[in-house]
């Protein structure tokens, strides 16, 4: 591969879709991946009593999220060989677009800049799978919107869209493999 972005490959999708299952399986099977931001941000400012929360204070959410993407992908610099990233940069983009927020130019240049193989995987909306916790509080409804949020986001940005199969988490697993020339 020729530069990092090449090697770095993003799993995005709304939430409740099998997206952390699947780059758990892909962390694995030996490859280097990120934690997502959401998830992350969540625990975090539970622990302290924050207020940065997709519930509480949306603006401030998301620029921590930007910040999470941007250290996950300094990071992935560091490593060797392929590495998946659970959402991207961009994402931050298209939560904010969902959410009605105000998106600063800030955002938009680092959905630019920080950039990924050309072929993002987006897990589409599963019903069968989606379930809510005490850190996805969306709704199904929600879940389709962002969905169609990021994919939306992504394909403006030049990325090309690989919606990846409803299925097990190994044919998924296989699925992306082969699509990311690495089987």
């Amino acid at each position: 591969m020729q530069n990092d972005s090449d090697r770095f490959f993003v799993l995005t999708g709304g939430p409740g879709s099998g997206k952390t299952t699947l780059i758990e399986a892909l962390r694995r099977a030996g490859f280097a991946t990120s934690v997502e931001a959401g998830r992350g941000i969540i625990r975090d400012q539970g622990t302290i009593g924050g207020s940065a929360l997709p519930w509480a204070d949306r603006g401030l959410f998301a620029e921590l999220m930007l910040s999470w993407e941007m250290r996950s992908y300094q990071n992935a610099i560091e490593q060797k060989g392929p590495v998946f990233f659970d959402r991207g940069a961009p994402d931050t983009l298209g939560y904010l677009r969902l959410s009605g927020l105000p998106v600063a130019e800030h955002v938009r240049t680092a959905a630019k800049r920080f950039r990924y193989n050309p072929r993002v995987f987006i897990a589409p909306p599963w019903p069968d799978i989606f379930a809510q916790d005490e850190e996805r509080k969306q709704t199904p409804d929600e879940a389709e919107r962002t969905y169609h949020a990021l994919a939306g986001v992504y394909t403006e940005l030049g990325y090309e869209l690989v919606p990846l199969p409803l299925g097990p988490v190994e044919t998924r697993l296989r699925f992306i493999l082969a699509e990311a020339g690495l089987a």
